[in-house]
Protein backbone atom coordinates (compact mmCIF):
# COMPACT_ATOMS: atom_id res chain seq x y z
CA UNK A 1 0.00 0.00 0.00
CA UNK A 2 1.35 3.49 -0.57
CA UNK A 3 2.01 6.02 1.91
CA UNK A 4 0.64 9.66 2.12
CA UNK A 5 3.11 12.29 0.99
CA UNK A 6 3.25 15.28 3.54
CA UNK A 7 5.10 18.51 3.71
CA UNK A 8 5.90 19.78 7.08
CA UNK A 9 7.43 23.75 6.90
CA UNK A 10 7.67 24.65 10.83
CA UNK A 11 9.44 27.10 13.37
CA UNK A 12 10.07 28.24 16.60
CA UNK A 13 10.21 31.96 18.13
CA UNK A 14 11.66 33.43 21.44
CA UNK A 15 11.87 37.20 21.83
CA UNK A 16 14.76 37.14 24.67
CA UNK A 17 16.20 33.53 24.19
CA UNK A 18 15.26 32.61 26.62
CA UNK A 19 12.12 34.73 26.54
CA UNK A 20 8.24 34.57 25.77
CA UNK A 21 8.03 31.35 22.92
CA UNK A 22 5.85 30.10 20.62
CA UNK A 23 5.88 27.68 17.78
CA UNK A 24 3.96 27.94 14.16
CA UNK A 25 3.82 24.82 11.48
CA UNK A 26 2.20 23.47 8.24
CA UNK A 27 1.32 20.37 6.88
CA UNK A 28 0.28 20.25 2.65
CA UNK A 29 -0.17 16.93 0.98
CA UNK A 30 1.86 15.45 -1.69
CA UNK A 31 0.47 17.99 -3.74
CA UNK A 32 1.17 21.22 -1.63
CA UNK A 33 -2.47 21.41 -0.79
CA UNK A 34 -2.53 22.93 2.90
CA UNK A 35 -3.96 20.60 5.15
CA UNK A 36 -3.43 22.24 8.88
CA UNK A 37 -1.74 24.82 10.01
CA UNK A 38 -1.03 26.49 13.42
CA UNK A 39 0.68 28.76 15.78
CA UNK A 40 0.84 28.48 19.60
CA UNK A 41 1.91 30.42 21.93
CA UNK A 42 4.50 28.03 24.55
CA UNK A 43 5.42 30.13 27.62
CA UNK A 44 9.05 31.51 28.37
CA UNK A 45 11.57 29.06 26.99
CA UNK A 46 14.89 29.02 24.54
CA UNK A 47 14.49 29.30 20.69
CA UNK A 48 15.59 25.64 20.11
CA UNK A 49 13.04 24.30 22.12
CA UNK A 50 10.80 26.01 20.29
CA UNK A 51 11.97 24.72 17.79
CA UNK A 52 11.82 21.40 18.66
CA UNK A 53 8.04 21.84 19.75
CA UNK A 54 6.79 22.62 16.53
CA UNK A 55 8.53 19.57 14.79
CA UNK A 56 6.74 17.46 18.04
CA UNK A 57 3.25 19.13 17.99
CA UNK A 58 2.82 18.73 13.76
CA UNK A 59 3.89 14.93 13.80
CA UNK A 60 1.66 14.77 17.28
CA UNK A 61 -1.58 16.63 15.12
CA UNK A 62 -0.56 13.60 12.50
CA UNK A 63 -0.51 11.12 14.74
CA UNK A 64 -4.26 12.07 15.75
CA UNK A 65 -5.47 12.80 12.47
CA UNK A 66 -3.96 10.98 9.74
CA UNK A 67 -4.86 7.02 10.32
CA UNK A 68 -2.28 5.70 7.03
CA UNK A 69 1.03 5.48 7.23
CA UNK A 70 2.59 8.59 5.88
CA UNK A 71 5.97 10.21 4.02
CA UNK A 72 7.14 13.18 5.99
CA UNK A 73 9.23 15.68 3.97
CA UNK A 74 9.91 18.40 6.92
CA UNK A 75 11.47 21.77 6.06
CA UNK A 76 13.05 24.06 9.03
CA UNK A 77 14.80 27.03 8.93
CA UNK A 78 16.90 25.78 12.15
CA UNK A 79 19.80 24.40 11.08
CA UNK A 80 20.37 22.43 14.54
CA UNK A 81 16.59 21.09 14.58
CA UNK A 82 17.31 19.71 10.84
CA UNK A 83 20.61 18.63 11.16
CA UNK A 84 19.97 16.90 14.85
CA UNK A 85 16.84 15.15 14.13
CA UNK A 86 18.82 13.91 10.62
CA UNK A 87 21.00 12.01 13.19
CA UNK A 88 24.03 14.11 11.77
CA UNK A 89 24.39 16.63 14.46
CA UNK A 90 24.97 15.60 18.81
CA UNK A 91 22.68 16.57 21.11
CA UNK A 92 24.21 18.64 23.71
CA UNK A 93 21.67 20.94 25.31
CA UNK A 94 19.53 18.49 28.03
CA UNK A 95 16.57 19.93 27.39
CA UNK A 96 16.21 19.24 23.86
CA UNK A 97 16.90 15.53 24.62
CA UNK A 98 13.39 14.63 25.60
CA UNK A 99 11.95 16.67 23.06
CA UNK A 100 14.17 14.79 20.24
CA UNK A 101 13.26 11.34 21.90
CA UNK A 102 9.31 11.90 21.63
CA UNK A 103 9.87 13.07 18.11
CA UNK A 104 12.09 10.12 17.16
CA UNK A 105 8.76 7.68 18.79
CA UNK A 106 6.35 9.29 16.79
CA UNK A 107 8.37 9.40 13.61
CA UNK A 108 8.75 5.44 13.57
CA UNK A 109 5.18 5.33 14.47
CA UNK A 110 4.55 7.10 11.20
CA UNK A 111 6.88 6.09 8.62
CA UNK A 112 9.43 7.66 6.98
CA UNK A 113 10.63 11.37 8.00
CA UNK A 114 13.39 13.24 5.61
CA UNK A 115 14.43 16.53 7.34
CA UNK A 116 16.02 19.33 5.46
CA UNK A 117 17.23 22.35 6.17
CA UNK A 118 15.92 25.82 4.31
CA UNK A 119 16.45 29.27 4.64
CA UNK A 120 14.01 31.88 6.51
CA UNK A 121 13.01 33.45 3.05
CA UNK A 122 11.95 29.86 1.81
CA UNK A 123 9.50 29.15 5.81
CA UNK A 124 7.79 32.57 5.78
CA UNK A 125 4.19 30.81 6.54
CA UNK A 126 5.54 28.77 10.26
CA UNK A 127 7.55 31.65 10.56
CA UNK A 128 4.40 34.18 10.23
CA UNK A 129 2.79 31.72 12.63
CA UNK A 130 4.70 31.36 15.25
CA UNK A 131 5.00 35.51 15.46
CA UNK A 132 1.66 35.96 15.28
CA UNK A 133 1.19 33.47 18.06
CA UNK A 134 3.99 35.60 20.11
CA UNK A 135 2.44 38.80 19.08
CA UNK A 136 -1.03 37.90 19.87
CA UNK A 137 -0.38 36.43 23.78
CA UNK A 138 2.04 39.37 24.17
CA UNK A 139 -0.65 42.30 22.85
CA UNK A 140 -3.11 40.56 25.60
CA UNK A 141 -0.61 40.24 28.58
Amino acid sequence: MASMKLIIYTDGASRGNPGPASYGFTISGGSGKLIFEEGKYIGVTTNNIAEYTAVLEAFKWISKNIKEKVEIELFADSKLVAEQLAGKWKIKHPGLKPLFEQIKILEMELGGVVHTHVPREKNTIADSLANQALDNKLILD
